[in-house]
């Protein structure tokens, strides 16, 4: 009998992408048939906010792989909300109706290509409520490449005329632009798919494709970095900790800049000697908060001194 009909054999290899969710540190959130709901944080999501003088384009934040927009950013919004920022996040990534994919409704385990899609949706709702020109993006983990792949392929960049960019800022805070390796996940489901055990398909069909879209070489990350990680008139921040263990090795979150873009690249590590910062805490951590507000205004730095804790 071949391996993969033995059940014990099916249930290793459904592990193998299942327990990452322990590498990413939190738990696995239920997404229901809905692909995308605006989130509950306080104060966020209010299409009767106008951007200020000052704070001229909305911040939409994009959470990462099985982890809802509460439990990723509510220090986040909460700090940009401070500052005078009309801020917004949506859960998105859940199973879609009749979807034979992430059938355990995991939020963000959907097809990234998918949740760009209803990412560019989320903008054209939040710019015709405010009337902003722009916005900017704020993604964490898979959130940054939903940005990028928004920007690219689904009307974010208008790389022929970057004075028509709907985005201005990118900052991506452990995005995983080039794949991870899931520190040694991807082997193993390597090893797995030569002894002829599914992994890929099981994996997307529990825990949804964007598991396997973001690993290492990816047709979905060929694709989405032929040509260079960014796209003229926008201002990039890639922000990384030396602790990742999701995304490995740590470094492959920084972006290359591309004609006409601007790219920062920046360790959170980076004027605060001995911070220890693992991949959930870059949304929550004081110092990648002050970076985060930082990129989106330099003179945030001026009225605010670094935060290291």
């Amino acid at each position: 009998m071949r391996p993969r009909g033995k059940p014990w054999v099916r249930t290793a290899a459904i592990a193998v992408a299942i327990s990452a969710a322990s590498v990413l540190g939190v738990g696995a959130v239920g997404g229901g048939e809905a692909s995308a709901a605006p989130a509950n944080l306080p104060g966020a999501n209010n299409l009767g906010c106008r951007p200020s003088a000052a704070h001229p384009r909305p911040v939409i934040l994009i959470h990462g792989t099985w982890s809802g927009a509460v439990a990723t950013w509510e220090k986040m919004s909460a700090a940009l909300q401070a500052e005078g920022y009309c801020v917004y996040a949506q859960d998105f990534g859940g199973r879609r109706p009749g979807s034979t994919e992430n059938l355990l409704g995991f939020l963000g385990g959907d097809d990234i290509r998918a949740s760009a899609r209803t990412l560019a949706a989320f903008v054209t709702t939040i710019r015709t409520s405010t009337g902003a020109s722009q916005v900017d993006l704020v993604g964490h983990s898979q959130g940054a490449l939903v940005a990028r792949q928004y920007l690219k392929f689904n009307g974010g960049a208008n790389p022929a005329h970057p004075e028509r960019n709907v985005v201005k800022n990118l900052v991506s805070l452990s995005g995983t632009n080039h794949g991870t390796s899931y520190d040694s996940k991807q082997q193993m489901g390597a090893m797995a798919q030569l002894i002829g055990i599914p992994v890929v398909r099981l994996a997307s069909t529990t825990v949804g494709p964007s598991f396997v879209q973001q690993m290492a070489g990816s047709p979905f990350l060929r694709q989405l970095n032929d040509g260079g990680d960014t796209l003229p008139g926008v201002v990039y921040t890639a922000l990384g900790t030396r602790d990742d263990t999701v995304v490995t090795p740590p470094a492959s979150t920084f972006l290359t800049a591309g004609p006409g873009a601007v790219v920062h690249n920046q360790w959170i590590q980076s004027g605060c000697p001995g911070l220890e910062v693992d991949h959930m805490g870059m949304t929550s951590n004081p110092n990648a908060i002050w970076a985060t507000l930082n990129a989106l205004d330099p003179s945030y730095r001026v009225r605010h001194p670094r935060v290291c804790g």
